[in-house]
């Protein structure tokens, strides 16, 4: 029998995470070391550095995380796997370890265990998890595994801020919206291309590919290579305008040398552009 192999999803979900907070100041650390000599572990950090939340930085962050006051931000992803007590223990000690080692209060620090599949009732009842008043988000009633809230990512509203995350939720129907939702309403316009690229390779690798049964191994530079291949035949067919959507002038002039920036004006606009420079420029 043919050895499965291994995917790093959380290393996907982390690249979509880096690309997506770093412009609004989350940093966003891949595999985060929670002790000076410990090995590096299949977690993400988020790392906010103002004291709340900004609008720019809600609108892009799921329910549960955008609701905490936490600036440090621990997430422990499972996609294929189910939700279990040890994913919880795991948690846990990745929590306590983290607060130790960078002597930090308790209350800036949150951890999650983000599910790509629904978890199981038996499994919820067993460890306390209990629905809240936000869909797809949990809490247990158990003081020391209360310290982990629980977002099941098929259960998230399919509202632009959990768009992104819900690329990664297990059902096909669920990602499908969320990439939906991510095209017709126009938020990737606001997103710099590496991350439409990354987005469009997530969608092809497990809409079209279906990727979920292919005994491949994949890696994030792979998928960002997947969504470059498939978006050079999307823009052939869009209009400049289309193409230019959301993008700032400085992101337009981007790699523009002096003499391309210059092309095509006229000498009225020279001569207009000469008397700007010389009321604001010193």
């Amino acid at each position: 029998m043919k050895k499965k192999i291994p995917i790093k999803w959380h290393e996907l979900l982390g690249k979509l995470l880096q690309d997506l907070l770093s412009p609004v100041n989350i940093s966003v650390n891949l595999e985060a070391q929670i002790m000076s000599d410990s090995p590096r572990i299949d977690i993400l950090l988020l790392k906010r550095q103002s004291t709340e939340w900004t609008k720019e930085q809600l609108d892009l962050l799921p329910d549960g995380i955008r609701d905490t006051k936490a600036t440090d931000i621990l997430l422990e992803f499972k996609y294929t796997e189910s939700l279990n007590a040890k994913a919880i223990q795991q948690t846990l000690s990745y929590d306590y370890l983290y607060k130790a080692h960078k002597h930090i209060e308790s209350e800036r620090v949150q951890s999650f265990v983000l599910c790509a599949q629904k978890p199981q009732k038996s499994t919820l009842k067993k460890l306390g998890y209990q629905k809240t008043d936000i869909p797809g988000v949990y809490r247990s009633q158990f003081i020391l595994i209360r310290k982990v809230i629980l977002l099941s990512l098929n259960e998230l509203s399919n509202v632009p801020h959990n768009a992104y995350v819900r690329c990664f939720a297990s059902h096909i129907q669920e990602k499908s919206k969320a990439f939906e939702l991510l095209e017709n309403t126009g938020l990737l316009n606001s997103v710099a291309i590496p991350l439409k690229f990354f987005i469009s390779g997530l969608k092809g690798f497990w809409l079209i590919l279906k990727g979920d049964k292919m005994n491949i191994e994949i890696t994030k530079e792979q998928i960002s290579e997947i969504g470059k291949t498939w978006g050079k035949y999307y823009w052939s067919d869009v209009s400049v305008e289309d193409r230019l959507a959301g993008l700032t002038t400085q992101d337009r002039l981007t790699g523009l040398t002096t003499q391309d920036r210059l092309t095509g004006l006229t000498t009225l606009d020279l001569a207009e552009l000469k008397e700007y420079i010389n009321k604001h420029v010193p």
